[in-house]
């Protein structure tokens, strides 16, 4: 086995989307070619209703696939199409704009005003950028989860992990995407197919990761020459990019660790993208714009 090394961790930069939504962004809107076959991740959690309430009215999207995973509260949706509906705690939302929609998003607090959740986009690849708009709608229930014997928990969401499929199928990138919860002090293996790309997203407490610099497996900074190495520890918010191997290693901190990993095929191809339209060149991209201008954007009814 090969212990995946960390190529880059980083902080979730605060963002203003939508309407005015106040959320933090992982990653997005730059290179792709470290998270290839995924575009941009955000994690929307907030406990002002004033602060995400106006949402993310309506805004079209071409040749791609958004994810949509809720925590707290509620997001309403609606699209071009004629569908519509909510997500709650724990369901997902994994959507493929292909050739176009319009759609949006309205996130509604819970009772006490509260607001998590995190979307991922993924690109799709030049053979489906024009593929029939879909859904996949899935409820907390349906996602497995599994406990194993030191009490790490696991939902699958995406993908096989464990010998538990995650519901949604299908999906070009064929990503594996996986919430995990590590409890405290506890030290985890998990399996990650070398081919893939993979991060991780730590959105409560705490856990060292393993370092290509360190080969005990985690990040570090050297204090002295003949000094131990002190520990850099990632907490909430954390967004880390592993290079290849084929399993993470997670040491949870004194408050454990929950955190999404995700990985998938990398596509490695051309990437022109502007705004909620991805597409593989420009002329491809002036021509979508050209059709949301002249309103011959929607293809399928």
């Amino acid at each position: 086995m090969s212990i995946r090394p960390v190529k880059r961790a980083s902080q979730a930069v605060p963002t203003l989307e939508g309407a005015g939504v106040k959320l933090r962004r992982a990653f997005g809107f730059g290179d792709t070619a470290e998270t290839d076959p995924f575009l941009l991740f955000d994690d929307f959690r907030n406990e002002r209703p004033e602060d995400y309430q106006k949402g993310f009215p309506w805004h079209p999207h071409r040749g791609i696939e958004t994810i949509t995973y809720v925590l707290a509260g509620n997001v309403a949706h609606g699209d071009s199409l004629g569908n519509a509906g909510s997500m709650g705690p724990g369901d997902v939302q994994w959507m493929t704009a292909g050739s176009g929609i319009l759609h949006q998003e309205m996130p509604e607090g819970d009772a006490s005003g509260r607001m998590h959740g995190f979307q991922l986009w993924a690109n799709l690849p030049a053979s489906l950028k024009m593929t029939k708009p879909r859904y996949q709608d899935v409820r907390s229930q349906e996602i497995p989860e599994i406990t194993d014997d030191d009490g790490t928990l696991v939902r699958v969401i995406c993908g096989e992990f464990w010998g538990k499929k995650g519901p949604v199928e299908g999906v070009a990138a064929d990503p594996h995407y996986i919430d995990v919860t590590v409890l405290p002090n506890q030290r985890k293996r998990l399996p990650v197919e070398t081919t893939r790309h993979a991060f991780a997203y730590v959105f409560e407490g705490s856990a060292k990761f393993r370092d290509a610099s360190d080969p005990r497996g985690v990040l570090t900074e050297r204090v002295g020459i003949d000094e131990e190495p002190t520990v850099r520890e990632l907490g909430d918010r954390s967004l880390v990019l592993f290079d290849s191997g084929d399993e993470v290693v997670v040491q949870a901190g004194e408050q454990g660790v929950r955190f999404l990993l995700v990985s998938g095929k990398p596509l490695r191809e051309p990437v022109a993208w502007r705004g909620p339209i991805v597409m593989n060149t420009q002329q491809e991209l002036m021509q979508a714009y050209g059709e949301l201008r002249d309103g011959t954007f929607i293809k399928a009814q």
